[in-house]
């Protein structure tokens, strides 16, 4: 099985230093290696190649065979890090919490510990912005608008 920890160390590597950051990696039983990435300025196909490259350089598939994927973390894609709250400031998001509530709401702020929402729709329009702790957040995606 491919070491994840020798993986992840090469994504490092190459990250560190630069605005990209990693979202998620997962390498199945099967050793299929899938690498989530996101930019505090966005992704491009070539930052995807790039790092696909040094991570297929670092690994010697006579020795065991896998498949790769590096991909940027999609708009369709739930927000995982804080980081990636604090780059979506200013976009629309839906946001469902542990406790079964459903918000849709312009995201005006993110800190260390939570986000700030102003709801979107009539009724709220001149309700206070809410604040919802990231650790009571079950999901949350950006809003696209078309």
């Amino acid at each position: 099985m491919i070491d994840k920890m020798h993986v992840l160390n090469v994504i490092d590597t190459a990250l560190r230093g630069t605005d990209k950051f990693l979202v998620d990696m997962k390498i199945s039983s099967d050793n299929r290696i899938d690498v989530a990435i996101d930019g505090d300025n966005g992704i491009v196909i070539d930052d995807c190649i790039a790092l696909s490259r040094l991570i297929e350089n670092s690994l010697d598939r006579d020795v065991e065979d896998f498949e790769l994927n590096v991909a940027s973390a999609g708009l369709d894609s739930p927000l995982k890090l804080k980081r990636q709250y604090k780059k979506n400031v200013g976009q629309e998001l839906s946001v469902s919490t542990f406790g079964g509530e459903n918000f849709e709401g312009l995201l005006q702020d993110a800190n260390d510990d939570q986000i700030t929402l102003q709801l979107l729709g009539k009724k709220n329009k001149n309700a206070d912005p809410i604040h919802i702790d990231y650790n009571d957040i079950k999901t949350a995606k950006i809003i696209i608008k078309f």
